[in-house]
């Protein structure tokens, strides 16, 4: 099942600048490790050596924070959207 997968600008040199990437999956990790098969070294930007989602990077399976639903066992349907978002901090 296709997964648009919507790759954050400073991501997109590993995508040829890419925007959006179809991969197949049937949940979060697998389409991670679809889109990271077909442009090598996305994997290691989003997941850390443990297996978790790196610190200061959100993933969203439609409009759902990951971290509060299934990780990367989080389940996508056909079409689903997951976003890659890199955090960003700061402030007063």
């Amino acid at each position: 099942m296709a997964i648009n997968m919507k790759i954050p600008t400073p991501l997109r040199k590993f995508t040829k600048g890419d925007a959006i990437v179809a991969v197949e999956g049937s949940n979060v990790g697998e389409a991670l490790k679809a889109l990271d098969a077909a442009h090598p070294g996305l994997w290691d930007k989003v997941v850390d050596g443990k297996g978790k989602v790196r610190r200061f990077i959100n993933v969203y399976a439609g409009d759902e924070d990951i971290r509060f639903l299934e990780g990367l066992e989080t389940e996508v349907a056909a079409g689903a959207e997951v976003s890659i978002i890199p955090a960003i901090a700061g402030g007063c």
